[in-house]
């Protein structure tokens, strides 16, 4: 089912980028009637071929699991995901070390691939609203409508992105060749707002009917979600909290009955995830069909697996084995929790043909400067089918219903209404535990310290540097957000809202300072726009 939607969406995109080439390049005079192929004048595109008109303005979103895309960017900083050197390598001139060191530079990549996704993604967008509002596409006025709104509402998605990544960047809201003028981060906020709340009452609204037109789009549903999590962190990129507004967008959600929570936590993360009932966005991916080289590549898994795990997943491609958990972190962890051994690879690894342990891996991680490849645990979040690739046929649940309900647990817990907040995260809790009373928890632990053992290690696990040991006011549900969510390009966030980022130590790293929230503008695209002052610190 998913390849047949791909396939089709593949086909109609590149139908109709021929035509809209034709028109861009002012090839429309024809000497003969032609009776036999579609041309542009007589193309009318149907619902179908609208969707792959707004296809490349999606495209982009791929490289979240790309190489050094928004996955490394949001999770290699913070306290969960260390890539120490092997020895197959990983060093990398020291990328992955100053990363977890918060001691990046202009020319790192992580920061200058999302920007430069997110922008590819922005003006992919507004090249599609010039099309369509020019008349280039013969489209009806309501499908103008329909497709402004949807496009205006990715390009808030993607400006949503770089307001947390980078902060202080250009808005750009229309297609043009003019060098852009930079936003100041609350400019960047306001925009995000004014544009989801404009442009929701446009959107489609998801029913059972639609469900599968609509997967993968920005529906109603779907900026909701990212008005919510651009409210949630409103005190960060704006200086002003705003939870009241973000409890209402989760209930628009919560209240329209589209969604629910997933009866198993690993089928979100299956290999063919596209029914599930808790998925709002996806990225959609697919090994074949949505895998266009490695600027789009599933790769994360590639870079998690050790060489050997092609023998315990019957793999058709060799991992590399560099990414593995921080102990700190897999310690914080809850022994009865089933979220532990559904995200992690823990312990012997066994051959899928023969039954023979092939690999034994430990939680210890002696020094980012080197370690064993079977030192650290794995993620295993993300399911891997016999014959896998280097792509994935794993959607990304970008934006997941589960998120909606942690989203106003924690509005209400920040506004002294924690006993309210641990009633939702109990219900979340209760399809990771066996016991239901050890998924309860209550508002009091909610509002205490982290479980998180943070301080720098020694080479035998030990603190060695305990550096600030300050309680993290409501520590326990930014637990609660690590073990939920782990390995699902977010990390960073949380962790900058709860000021745990710019203060705490962990594994081999020392706080920098407040300045490190935001990520350095790119050395190359300072120098190609003279309108662009680096962000402070840098």
């Amino acid at each position: 089912m998913k390849t047949n939607y791909i396939t089709s969406f593949k086909i109609r995109t590149l139908t109709l980028g021929i035509l809209f080439g034709m028109s861009l390049l002012g090839c429309t005079k024809l000497d003969e009637d032609v009776f036999s192929e579609v041309t542009e004048d007589s193309f009318v595109p149907a619902d179908s071929d609208v969707v792959a008109v707004m296809a490349s303005a999606y495209t982009p979103l791929r490289y979240i699991m790309g190489w050094q895309g928004l996955f490394d960017l949001q999770e290699e900083p913070a306290d969960m995901i260390v890539t120490p050197t092997r020895p197959n390598g990983w060093d990398d001139g020291g990328t992955y070390k100053r990363m977890h060191k918060h001691e990046w530079d202009n020319l790192q990549w992580q920061p200058r691939n999302t920007w430069i996704m997110c922008f590819k993604g922005i003006n992919n967008a507004n090249r599609v609203i010039l099309q369509v509002e020019s008349g280039d596409l013969p489209v009806t006025e309501e499908q103008v409508t329909d497709i402004v709104a949807e496009m205006r509402a990715l390009r808030a998605l993607y400006y949503s992105m770089l307001l947390d990544t980078h902060g202080n960047v250009p808005i750009i809201s229309s297609y043009s060749d003019e060098l852009p003028v930079q936003n100041t981060r609350k400019e960047v906020y306001d925009f995000v707002v004014s544009e989801l709340n404009e442009v929701i009452p446009f959107l489609l609204e998801v029913t059972p009917e639609n469900k599968k037109l609509t997967y993968g789009r920005m529906t109603r549903y779907a900026a909701y979600h990212i008005l919510a999590r651009v409210y949630l962190n409103a005190e960060v990129y704006s200086g002003t909290a705003r939870w009241a507004k973000c409890i209402e967008a989760c209930d628009e959600i919560i209240n329209g009955g589209a969604y629910s929570l997933s009866g198993s936590y690993k089928a979100v993360f299956g290999a063919h995830n596209e029914d599930n009932p808790e998925i709002i966005f996806a990225v959609p991916y697919h090994e074949i069909y949505a895998n266009q080289g490695d600027y789009y590549i599933w790769n994360a898994h590639m870079k998690m697996l050790l060489p050997d795990h092609r023998r315990v997943f019957d793999m058709e491609a060799q991992p590399w084995g560099g990414s593995s958990c921080n102990p700190q972190f897999i310690d914080s962890y809850d022994p009865n929790d089933n979220r532990l051994e559904d995200t992690w690879l823990m312990g012997d690894q066994f051959d899928a043909n023969d039954g023979s342990v092939v690999m034994t891996l430990v939680k210890e991680m002696p020094s980012i400067k080197g370690c064993d490849f079977t030192e650290g645990f794995r993620c295993g979040k993300y399911e891997i089918e016999p014959g896998a690739t280097g792509s994935l046929n794993n959607d990304f649940p970008f934006l997941r219903y589960t998120d909606v309900l942690m989203m106003k647990a924690e509005a209400l817990l920040r506004t002294g209404q924690s006993d309210a907040a641990a009633q939702i995260v109990t219900e979340i809790r209760m399809r990771s535990f066996d016991d239901p009373a050890d998924a309860a928890v209550t508002g009091a632990e909610l509002e205490g310290d982290t479980t998180v053992e943070y301080g720098t290690l020694a080479e035998d696990g030990s603190i060695d540097n305990p550096g600030d040991q300050s309680p993290v006011q409501y520590g326990r549900f930014l637990d609660e957000l690590g073990w939920e969510f782990a390995c699902e390009a977010r990390r960073r966030t949380d962790l900058i809202r709860f000021g745990v980022y710019q203060t705490k130590s962990w594994y081999n790293h020392e706080p920098k300072g407040e300045y490190t929230i935001l990520f350095p503008i790119g050395l190359e695209e300072m120098n190609t726009n003279a309108n662009l002052e680096q962000n402070p610190g840098y």
